[in-house]
């Protein structure tokens, strides 16, 4: 084993963690993402318990919801998984009030 190896070992170790770290930051927003749209499909349709479930379905998840005239909005937010936990991810859904 050379120094160099000894060296650039630990900063592929580090590099492919943050690779992974960011798939896994990725997905979760897309997860943040369908629930806000599933969550304001259903509050459109005035269904308030599979929005709440569609919500639910994402742990650490704040809700706000937004009512622009004729829309149901729902916005969600969570903290970024491990080692990015300090970037906020926000996710937005609207449909038609009244499922129109």
């Amino acid at each position: 084993m050379t120094v160099e190896f000894a060296v650039v070992l630990p900063v592929v170790a580090l590099v492919l963690t943050l690779l992974v770290g960011a798939v896994v930051l990725v997905d979760r927003q897309g997860a943040l993402q369908l629930a806000a749209a599933t969550a304001a499909r259903a509050a459109g349709r005035g269904d308030t318990a599979t929005a709440a479930a569609a919500v639910a379905a994402v742990p650490g998840a704040t809700v706000a919801r937004r009512t622009p005239p004729g829309l149901v909005c729902v916005d969600l937010t969570r903290p970024g998984p491990g080692l990015f936990s300090g970037i906020v991810l926000r996710a937005s859904g609207c449909a038609a009030e009244g499922g129109r």
